[in-house]
């Protein structure tokens, strides 16, 4: 009955010994239900059958499946409505970013195994509510990614089915034309299937430890509002800034490439769809619109993950800036009166508070609270004034070979891209 029970991944750091012989993956901890939908969507690769079956199968569905859907089955003599002028770069488009996801995540699985991919082998160093809020995550991120999938595979499931049905090809490859459109529909359906689950689930996968790092960032802001000391506090930073660090040099190879693919997708897309001779409709560039959406929204997961961690990691600087000047100010105001005053801070006019009024744009990196004094009573002016330039010169966050991931990357990136797509448009159209 023991060995039946499921065994907690998680397990606090007050049994040294227990948490170090927990290296080994566990077949009923946390993670059982991921490893398992990770095994029907075939890219579990934990043992070699496993690993031999994920890859015969990338291998049909990624790159068999499209070749012989676009040489094969396309219809090129077909009448204007079951054309696909734009299939070569659907498919293209595709099956490049599966097979970059296909190949980091395989790579992120052969090296590091799951739990230490994920950072469950950190978490027995973190405080209850990271641990619980992680796994909160961890149940939610397969929700979150055929929340993704699933409306772009119905839009596509609808385009095939119609496209099949209505006379789009008739090649009788089963010796029936009912059966072989039947196994055609449903071979190309479950290649775009895979290969946006395929893509997806990196993304998903990022987003996840993306995720950790900002509750462990939000568990670091309570340092703050405790009497504690520069060494902790130094401490704890450095350990989040060399998780940070690994997280970028696992994903800036993937990041980057799926930034690139992406970007040369959507403007062959664009090349093709404003030519003088281009017919564009709903039967033709439909296919390619459920594409390009499906790659945007995981390129946006991507970039918005990155950003969003690295906005909290830089609202360090503003706390410790602020955490300094309160302790500071209360310092003087006690050495001239006797007790310490008392500040509320986001007070309005009329004395009444108005921390209500911002809903969920604070939380306990940015906002407008003041922060306990309890600084000045143990900690030096000169040892808060060391710290607080410390974060001001050692930002942390989401680095693509150097290049931090923020709101400005991303305003520089747009400029970019938006610079690209007038140049495009004005050799197509004649926008100038």
């Amino acid at each position: 009955m023991e060995n039946d029970r499921t065994t907690p991944l998680v397990t606090p750091s007050s049994n040294k010994k227990r948490v170090l012989s927990r290296s080994a993956s566990n077949a009923r901890d946390e993670l059982h239900l991921f490893r398992s939908w990770l095994k029907w969507l075939c890219v579990d690769q934990s043992n070699p059958w496993t690993a031999c079956l994920s890859w015969f199968v990338f291998i049909v569905f990624a790159i068999v499946v499209p070749a012989l859907s676009h040489f094969v089955l396309a219809c090129d003599h077909c009448d204007t409505l079951h054309n696909r002028p734009y299939d070569a770069v659907a498919q293209l488009s595709l099956s490049s970013v599966a097979c970059l996801s296909f190949i980091c995540l395989s790579s992120f699985v052969r090296r590091y195994g799951l739990r230490r991919f994920l950072f469950f082998d950190k978490l027995c160093d973190e405080s209850e509510i990271v641990r619980k809020g992680y796994t909160k995550h961890l149940n939610r991120s397969l929700k979150v990614l055929f929340i993704f999938v699933l409306p772009c595979f119905a839009a596509e499931s609808a385009y095939k089915i119609w496209w099949y049905t209505s006379g789009g090809t008739r090649i009788p490859f089963l010796g029936n034309v009912f059966v072989s459109n039947t196994v055609a529909c449903i071979l190309e359906l479950c290649s775009w299937f895979y290969r946006t689950v395929v893509f997806f689930l990196v993304c998903v996968l990022f987003r996840l430890i993306c995720c950790l790092q900002i509750l462990r960032l939000q568990d670091f802001a309570e340092v703050f509002q405790v009497d504690s000391d520069v060494v902790s506090i130094l401490r704890e930073h450095f350990r989040i800034r060399r998780h940070l660090r690994i997280i970028s040099h696992r994903y800036r190879i993937f990041i980057l490439w799926a930034l690139i693919f992406i970007t040369a997708s959507q403007f062959t897309s664009l090349l093709m769809t404003t030519r003088s001779k281009a017919h564009v409709n709903i039967y033709h560039t439909g296919e390619l619109a459920v594409c390009s959406m499906s790659l945007l929204a995981g390129l946006l997961v991507l970039l918005r993950s990155a950003t969003k961690i690295t906005h909290k990691a830089q609202g360090v600087t503003c706390l410790a800036a602020k955490w300094h000047v309160c302790a500071t100010i209360d310092s003087f105001d006690t050495a001239e009166n006797d007790s310490p005053v008392n500040r509320g801070g986001g007070t309005s006019s009329d004395g009444s508070f108005d921390y209500d009024d911002v809903g969920d744009e604070e939380d306990e990196l940015d906002n407008s609270k003041f922060v306990p004094s309890y600084a000045y009573s143990t900690i030096s002016f000169q040892k808060r004034q060391a710290l607080v330039t410390y974060f001001e010169n050692n930002g942390a966050g989401i680095t693509i070979y150097g290049f931090m991931l923020d709101r400005s990357s991303l305003h520089t990136i747009f400029g970019i891209e938006l610079s690209l797509v007038l140049w495009l448009l004005g050799k197509t159209v004649g926008i100038s």
